[in-house]
């Protein structure tokens, strides 16, 4: 039931800020991730499995697919052509290092994308095709503690602020509906043909809704109800 006296205000009334969020540098090498050891391919034929995870337009459950990895120097990397992109998730509350696996469905051609909105615990999650772009979008929600940020490699970064325990914003509801819609464009603009790829991204590290998922702990399956490699 809604009010007939209900209403909409361009203003913010004052809030004291409730945030328990705890920056640290993050670089593009903490993002890096080495082919298992004693599995170093040879031949095409002898390339690791990656679990890859598959995301759905305006759904919370994901799939799973095994698929030969891609290697380059060592380490498992983004196949951008076939849409496997690499997906992370860095605690908020303490340093430490970055979980990471791969994920298809979102779409990207370049650049990332990264929240603290992640249920349930609402670390950082972020989606990208590059290291340099996951960890540029990561460091940009640290330093803010905590908001939605856009990274495109060509130069534009877009970054939603969200101050208050890194869920919402202080400020007046039309200037955040236009800081979204911006970097909503920008999203969808390095390439994703989700609806709400921030809406996507928050839930996929909710680890109780199948099959894959990640959380700062690392990728969990929900189906065997445990933890696995993202590489074997």
């Amino acid at each position: 039931f809604i009010s007939s006296n209900a209403f909409a205000t361009d203003t913010a009334a004052p809030i004291e800020v409730v945030n328990n969020f705890t920056p640290y540098p993050l670089h593009a090498e903490d993002f890096q991730l080495p082919t298992p050891k004693n599995e170093q391919p040879t031949t095409n034929n002898e390339q690791p499995t990656l679990r890859v995870m598959e995301c759905f337009d305006g759904q919370l459950i994901t799939a799973r697919h095994d698929r030969p990895a891609r290697v380059e120097h060592g380490l498992v990397v983004p196949d951008v052509a076939q849409d496997v992109l690499k997906l992370t998730v860095v605690n908020r509350y303490h340093p430490a290092p970055p979980a990471v696996a791969f994920i298809q469905g979102f779409g990207l051609q370049r650049g990332a994308l990264a929240s603290s909105v992640g249920h349930d615990s609402h670390n950082i999650t972020a989606v990208g095709c590059d290291d340099a772009s996951l960890a540029r979008a990561v460091q940009l929600v640290m330093e803010a503690r905590g908001g939605l940020a856009a990274v495109d490699p060509d130069g534009q970064e877009l970054l939603l602020p969200l101050p208050v325990a890194g869920l919402m914003s202080d400020q007046p509801g039309p200037a955040v509906a236009a800081a979204y819609t911006a970097i909503d464009a920008l999203a969808k603009q390095l390439g994703s043909p989700l609806q709400a790829p921030f809406m996507t991204l928050s839930f996929m590290a909710l680890l109780v809704i199948p099959s894959l998922k990640l959380s700062d702990k690392g990728l969990f399956d929900g189906e065997a109800f445990r933890f696995v490699d993202a590489v074997v």
